[in-house]
């Protein structure tokens, strides 16, 4: 008897479940501990190779109210089938220190962590966003 194939949400089922990602950057000046984009996708693929799937992340900059956001997708992909999940994040108008495409850059990275965070129901609580 054949075995049954795993269906999209199957898949991203086990993955949510079984996906652990530490809180292992601190933040010296807020001191709080948070997890970055590069822990996260370091967590994911392990599991994204054990069930045949794959992800893709992309960018694109809108313009809202006169201020540029990037918007972050997150896609999951196996077989025909996908899912995805979408974040925000504004580009600061200057930043101390950075260039234009530095700033471009931090949001990008923060949109898509967010993106994945959505999507593989990372959970956010004691991250620098939550705190009062």
């Amino acid at each position: 008897m054949a075995k049954k194939k795993e269906t999209l949400h199957q898949k991203l089922n086990y993955i949510q479940s079984n996906l652990k990602v530490e809180k292992g950057r601190t933040n010296s000046f807020g001191k709080y501990k948070y997890r970055n984009l590069e822990g996260i996708l370091e967590g994911l693929k392990p599991l994204l190779k054990k069930h045949n799937a794959s992800v893709v992340i992309s960018d694109e900059i809108v313009c809202i109210n006169e201020m540029n956001y990037v918007k972050a997708t997150v896609v999951l992909n196996y077989d025909n089938g996908s899912i995805s999940s979408q974040a925000f994040a504004r580009e600061a108008v200057t930043k101390k220190g950075m260039d234009d495409s530095q700033i471009t850059w931090t949001a990008s990275s923060y949109a898509r962590k967010y993106a994945c965070n959505g999507l593989f129901a990372i959970d956010v609580t004691v991250d620098a966003d939550g705190m009062d």
